[in-house]
């Protein structure tokens, strides 16, 4: 195995000119123990496992330089060719966790099966690309790499982080999100669809198997505000025409009204492109956690009401939505999530509490839409009990915008 116990010092026949230098760093994190001969023996064994992988890996890439370890940190050392250092960094970032992944796991399996251990640590891995325009190396450059990728995998995870933040950033980047709607149907006025929420969907679902995922990664890595604006967009572009009367319903996050850079007015300005008003549109306010500060959310919607948009609330009755949001906001419309609107006509307390829904939005001017409907005798419970509006796989799947209106 090319051991590289002092990197810098190749000899000059090694030496070739390089654009970028890599590393990849591993690290088995053990749980802190007193047993300090048990878990010598089991960084021999993660020494043993790690090199004989990474040599069958890397060992016969042109860009493979050789392995050192500091202690009980293995650092791959590679010289990249040239090109930008971004996509150098996902090029190695993918080869990274292709294989490290794998190594995690059965490196686990065989500790579990030798020393029938029920906590066995967890692997850290990070990775850096940093340019080199010198040959020979300087050792400060291959130093400056480690550092790095020390930095880079000093938690469980951040291999799989950084590469879902770079899928999100090109999802934005490259707007790769699609629209979606789901009709809303009355059922005071013989199931007429009275408008569609716009939902988001993307083709790649290597990273984020749902657009759940995708908000809470875009939350993590502050660009909720980036992806809901481009959510936004391709709602309004995605909808072709809506008839008189009919409702575009538009997932705004309450957080996103909190951040000082928010601008209402650039929805206005998409709408006026695409021939539609305010009053096409209601905005439907979705808590992925609680409001910090109401005042700022009140105001921003002060100011969409004063052009003539709605406001609804979303996923009354789950998560963060709560009485205090809609004695707060004062929505037009409140959604009842799926959790209470399932199997209610066998559940007589999520009927009590839907009652108790009617009576308060009765009594405050707002309209329920039930969520979820998937079954006739659902729908036929709430329409008994009075909702006005309904939205369900049971009355209509999310689909393109075009394919809905044929």
């Amino acid at each position: 195995m090319r051991q590289l116990r002092d990197i810098w010092r190749l000899n000059d026949t090694e030496n070739v000119s390089s654009s970028h230098l890599g590393i990849i760093y591993l690290s088995w994190q053990f749980p802190t123990d007193d047993r300090e001969n048990h878990f010598s023996s089991q960084h021999e064994k993660w020494r043993v496992f790690a090199e004989n992988e990474a040599e069958v890996i890397f060992g016969s890439s042109l860009h493979y330089v050789g392995l050192q370890w500091m202690k009980e940190d293995l650092f791959i050392h590679m010289r990249l060719p040239a090109g930008h250092q971004q996509l150098l960094e996902d090029g190695l970032l993918e080869l990274a966790h292709k294989h490290t992944a794998e190594w995690e796991t059965r490196f686990a399996e065989e500790l579990c099966s030798e020393e029938l251990l029920s906590v066995v640590g967890k692997l850290h891995v990070g990775v850096s690309v940093v340019p080199n325009d010198q040959a020979p190396v300087d050792g400060l450059v291959w130093y400056d790499a480690m550092k790095k990728a020390i930095l880079h995998g000093q938690s469980a995870g951040s291999m799989e982080r950084s590469l879902k933040r770079r899928a999100l950033e090109r999802v934005i980047g490259e707007r790769l999100i699609q629209p979606v709607y789901q009709p809303i149907v009355s059922l005071h006025r013989q199931g007429d669809v009275f408008g569609f929420e716009a939902l988001t969907r993307t083709e790649d679902q290597t990273w984020f198997a749902g657009p759940m995922e995708l908000f809470q990664c875009a939350e993590l890595e502050g660009l909720a505000y980036s992806l809901d604006r481009l959510a936004r967009e391709k709602a309004i572009d995605g909808c072709l025409r809506l008839m008189p009367g009919q409702k575009l319903f538009i997932n705004v996050m309450a957080q996103i009204m909190e951040d000082p850079s928010f601008s209402p007015g650039q929805t206005l300005s998409l709408l006026e492109q695409h021939r539609l008003s305010p009053h096409h549109v209601v905005f439907e306010i979705t808590e992925r956690s609680s409001i910090a500060d109401f005042g700022s959310v009140k105001k921003a919607l002060e100011h969409y009401r004063s052009q003539g948009y709605q406001i609804a609330i979303d996923d009354v009755g789950a998560g963060y939505s709560s009485l205090q949001s809609i004695a707060e906001l004062r929505p037009d419309y409140l959604k009842v999530d799926r959790s209470i609107i399932q199997n209610i006509h066998l559940d007589e307390m999520k009927e009590h509490i839907l009652y108790t829904l009617v009576q308060l939005a009765a009594k405050m001017g707002i309209s329920i839409i039930a969520e979820g409907i998937e079954l006739e005798a659902e729908l036929a419970k709430v329409h008994e009990m009075g909702i006005e509006y309904a939205q369900g796989y049971f009355l209509g799947r999310p689909a393109p915008f075009h394919s809905i209106m044929v």
